[in-house]
């Protein structure tokens, strides 16, 4: 037992200075916009309690591409809503309504769609 540690110890490093290299699906230049929608607040039914000042106007969408997918969502919807305010530069969104679209876009089974204002929350 004594023996297999350093045995086990050794290879372990070993494995460290290997030349692994890694492959992801990812693509390295949408990296940042992966992650955009979580640099902006979303206020739904509320209103910051810092000042704010409206950047313009907002729309998300989801649209279910093929009739055995998940259906449209409205959290889809908020999250690319969110992914737009965040182009604006808007650290936040008021949602203003949000609703399932009767007669959805010709390529859709089903269809939602959020509005709201793009803000930008002051920060002291």
């Amino acid at each position: 037992m004594k023996i297999l540690f350093p045995i086990a110890s050794l290879l372990l490093l070993s494995a460290c200075g290997s030349n692994y290299v890694f492959k992801s699906n990812l693509d390295p230049a949408a990296i940042n916009d992966y992650f955009k929608p979580s640099q902006v607040q979303l206020f739904e039914n509320s209103v910051p309690s810092s000042p704010y000042v409206v950047l313009g106007m907002v729309e998300g969408n989801d649209c279910q591409i093929e009739q055995n997918a998940a259906p449209a969502s409205f959290a889809n919807a908020r999250t690319d809503a969110r992914r737009k305010a965040a182009d604006m530069n808007a650290n936040g969104i008021l949602i203003k309504n949000c609703a399932e679209i009767p007669e959805p876009a010709e390529g859709c089974f089903s269809r939602t769609l959020c509005v709201g204002q793009a803000i930008k929350i002051k920060t002291e």
